[in-house]
């Protein structure tokens, strides 16, 4: 260690609650202590704060494992940091009335001379970082190396715009990899082990009864930009396990937008230590190339509410408080060079250094200059810009002028004609500030829809939409030509426009050959939705247009897009068969029957492929409740296949009509397990049609062990005091059936010898609908790569009992929209405009906060419960079998 005893260190400051991100600035510090960030100096040299400042306040203290964190300089001159699984609402510190900006399910940016604070992407639990070229990457406890994919704020400028989550898990092996730890198990955890497989204490059962195996507390994830190792591991992604004492390392490869993080050691760890008290919680680049570990070094670092009281009897959780050490880890014959005082550098040099080889240097460097607002440093930094050998300090001079508010035009075009793709990217980010001002930047912008580098486009399409001129439409057309099938730029090309989508809309619809292949039709569609969902006359004109020209030859393609242009209507309070008179009216009420006539007879004609009678059947929605009920009673027989009657069941989930709960229930007896989660679903989104499901179970006509817990949950908690009385007695009676009792009752499976092929099918059937192995299912429950890791036990108990102790990622909540409207799911993503829910099948809703009246966890997982309804004891024995097969 390079530091052992942290006494040796003078107290800077004193009355800190629990401190967790620090940062220099302007000869002080920042300092991160929720709910606070605090500025704090040493102005009379004797080692002590004596000048202290409550810059913003509100960040949340729900959670002692998910404060704020990590504070970054960024390269756009601003301190980045992690708002973490409490979020908050946040304020500068002088103003109580000022507008609070949101940072739930996001991270935060802030200008350390003005104060003024963002909402940015991402929004990891502890730890965050960005590599040499600005690209961010955040961790999660049991997920422990993700990329964020976009910024918040190009989204923000669209609002009807639906948006994946800017996080993506990103490792080969997994969230959930496979560590290899070699200190021995703590005493206690395997105590809790033990409990929890005897269902004494609540509690996953981790590894089939292993105590730890796999990534359960990921942590500080770190990019090394230093250059005190050998080159080849530049760039390598670190990341530490609090819980299995180790230090774990990535390497990241190009796989399109997105990277790849491979792992480089085989059964073994970067670092990994026999002491049980080592917890490498964060990690840095120093001066001298080196990487640092922050080892808090404590005994205990789980979460207190994940001991049981049994347990904590016997452990002291303070143990460690009062310690803590520094590691430096150096390649052999490491020597170390003179370590610089930068701040005693002249402004030359500090422009000099933007151009090391080593991260910190850089960085400080630029934090400097921005610090200083020398402009004695424009002539240095426009040499650099234009004459360094190195691409990095060419980037790193273009953001340092930025920062001194003095990059001209002229280096700004040279910059988006560099050589290298990673300057070009930078500089076209950079161009959104003088775009709208110089005709010349316009130009070579848009001419860059057709560089060869897809990061550049990407960042175009962005850009793109921060344009005021008409004529930033044709590139953004070009862009969404050539690149609808990469899901990101297609997200990026959208986002651009709020403002002109239904005349690219018009370009893309004349190509016959986009709008044929299937990344054409979903970008078509999309604009289709937002056309109605802003309800601009002229897009929706032009959509109703373009439809009516394909139903005569490619109804598929005019249902797609009418469906979107209904589907954006209906967010909006309005109907396709209600528009105001005139050509547009006749024009949807001709599409309109043309599509319903195409669709009817599509829908019932069991010679067609599943997929073309699955949009039939969502096209009936069009018409309305009376004219399609009949045919969808039909489509929801028993003898139909799943996905026939699953399409059924969302169509009948559309209509706002009495009906549809009689008509569901009539259908209940028939329906599979994973058909009556879909037909709750439906049943509950209306409060009208819970009356009639209630007076069902009372008849006996629906079992009420058939409704999902946390359904019946929500029954209890209703607003209607009548169904809320109804729904107590419900949960009174399920209550008295532990899921524990279930898990017993079922060991005996992991006696049984299981069949994998076998194993194979049960799983299309009761896990695809959440679950992705092999390329069949879908990715919406926790990644399976490394459920071998877990063993027969842990599986069964997942299986059976799976609110037993749930992941935050997949906890089921509650929305109501403002007219009445209950939906629930998993919160898929969150952004500045909009909230998804993602259920089953990869069902799932957008909703725009604007419309949200209430959203409320569950406190259950996503996962529903009752999979021994599915599956006899074999089918469970071969289901296991096969999980544990996966590779």
């Amino acid at each position: 260690p390079a530091v052992t005893d942290t006494t040796a260190f003078r107290r800077f400051v004193d009355g800190l609650a629990w401190p967790t991100a620090v940062i220099c600035y302007g000869g002080g510090v920042f300092i991160g202590d929720a709910p606070d960030i605090f500025y704090c100096k040493d102005t009379d040299g004797d080692g002590r704060c004596d000048q202290r400042q409550m810059v913003l306040t509100g960040f949340g203290t729900s959670n002692v494992q998910g404060l704020l964190n990590t504070f970054l300089w960024g390269l756009d001159n601003r301190i980045h940091g992690t708002s973490s699984s409490s979020g908050g609402q946040i304020r500068p510190a002088d103003r109580g009335d000022a507008e609070a900006v949101n940072v739930n399910g996001r991270d935060f940016a802030f200008d350390p001379r003005s104060g003024r604070l963002e909402a940015t992407s991402g929004g990891g639990q502890h730890g965050m970082t960005f590599d040499d070229w600005g690209r961010k990457f955040v961790c999660s406890n049991s997920d422990h190396v993700q990329q964020v994919m976009f910024d918040d704020r190009y989204l923000a400028r669209n609002p009807y715009l639906s948006a994946p989550s800017a996080r993506l898990s990103i490792a080969a092996d997994g969230p959930q990899a496979e560590v290899y730890r070699i200190s021995p198990v703590e005493p206690w955890r395997i105590v809790r082990t033990r409990l929890r497989v005897a269902g004494a204490v609540p509690g996953p059962v981790e590894g089939g009864g292993r105590a730890s195996g796999y990534f359960t507390s990921a942590t500080g994830l770190t990019i090394y930009r230093g250059d005190a190792w050998p080159p080849e591991h530049w760039g390598l992604a670190i990341v530490g396990d609090v819980g299995s004492n180790l230090v774990h390392r990535k390497r990241l490869e190009a796989n399109g937008l997105a990277l790849v993080a491979r792992r480089i050691d085989e059964a073994s760890e970067f670092v990994a230590s026999r002491d049980i008290w080592f917890r490498p919680a964060q990690f840095a680049v120093g001066p001298d190339g080196a990487l640092y570990i922050a080892d808090v070094y404590r005994e205990v670092i789980e979460h207190p509410d994940s001991l049981a009281p049994i347990i904590k009897r016997h452990l002291d959780l303070t143990s460690g408080r009062d310690r803590g050490r520094i590691y430096r880890v150096v390649p052999d014959g490491f020597q170390q060079r003179p370590l610089p005082r930068l701040s005693q550098a002249t402004t030359a040099e500090l422009a000099a250094l933007l151009q090391h080889a080593n991260g910190w240097h850089r960085d400080t460097a630029s934090r400097l200059l921005y610090e200083r607002q020398d402009k004695q440093a424009v002539g240095p930094l426009e040499q650099l810009a234009s004459e360094s050998s190195n691409p990095l300090g060419r980037l790193h001079a273009l953001y340092a002028l930025r920062g001194l508010d003095a990059l001209s035009d002229e280096t700004l075009l040279a910059a988006l004609a560099d050589s290298h793709p990673g300057v070009r990217e930078h500089a076209v980010r950079l161009a959104e500030q003088a775009a709208n001002g110089s005709s010349a930047i316009r130009e070579r912008l848009y001419a860059m829809a057709a560089d060869g580098d897809l990061r550049v486009r990407y960042q175009l399409a962005f850009t793109l939409g921060e344009i005021t001129d008409p004529s930033r439409l044709g590139p953004l057309a070009e862009l969404a030509r050539s690149e609808a099938a990469d899901r990101w730029l297609r997200l990026a090309v959208l986002s651009s426009l709020a403002d002109g989508g239904g005349k690219v809309f018009v370009q893309l619809a004349a190509d016959e050959a986009f709008g044929h292949s299937p990344a054409g039709r979903e970008m078509l569609a999309a604009l289709a939705l937002q056309a109605g969902r802003a309800q601009r006359p002229d897009d929706i004109a032009a959509v109703l247009e373009a439809a009516d020209r394909f139903s005569a030859g490619d109804a598929w393609l005019a249902e797609t897009i009418v469906r979107g242009l209904a589907e954006g209507l209906a967010r909006s309070g309005g109907k396709l068969d209600e528009l105001a008179g005139g050509e547009a009216a006749e024009r949807a009420a001709k599409v309109i029957t043309r599509l319903l006539a195409h669709a009817r007879a599509i829908a019932q004609d069991g010679e067609r492929p599943l997929e073309a009678r699955s949009a039939a059947i969502q096209t009936l929605t069009l018409g309305p409740f009376d004219q399609a009920s009949g045919l969808l009673a039909r489509l929801l027989d028993h003898r139909q296949p799943h996905e026939i009657q699953s399409a059924a069941l969302a169509s009948l989930a559309h209509y706002n009509d009495a009906g549809v709960g009689p008509l569901v229930l009539e259908a209940w007896p028939a329906l599979s397990p994973r058909l009556r989660v879909q037909a709750t679903e439906a049943l509950f989104a209306r409060a009208e049609r819970l009356d009639a499901l209630l007076t069902a179970i009372d008849e006996g006509r629906v079992n009420a062990s058939d409704i999902e817990t946390a359904r019946l949950r929500l029954l209890a908690s209703h607003a209607d005091a009548g169904i809320r009385e109804r729904g107590r007695k419900l949960v009174e009676q399920a209550s008295a059936g532990r899921r524990q009792d279930v898990v017993e009752a079922y060991r005996d499976v992991l006696d049984l010898p299981g069949d994998a092929e076998r194993g194979r099918e049960a799983f299309k059937k009761v896990c695809a609908a959440c679950h992705k192995a092999e390329g069949a299912g879908h990715e919406i429950g926790p990644n399976l790569a490394t459920i071998q890791n877990r063993g027969p036990e842990a599986v069964l108990v997942n299986m059976l009992d799976p609110s037993r102790e749930v992941n935050p990622q997949y906890v089921n909540y509650v929305l109501i929209t403002l007219d009445g409207l209950t939906m629930t799911g998993m919160i898929a993503s969150e952004t500045a405009t909009s909230v998804t829910l993602q259920r089953a099948e990869g069902a799932g809703d957008t909703v725009l906060r604007l419309d949200i009246d209430e959203l409320q966890s569950t406190g259950l997982s996503i996962m529903p419960e009752g999979v021994e309804k599915e599956l006899d004891r074999q089918a469970m024995a071969d289901l296991i079998a096969y999980l544990l097969s996966l590779k």
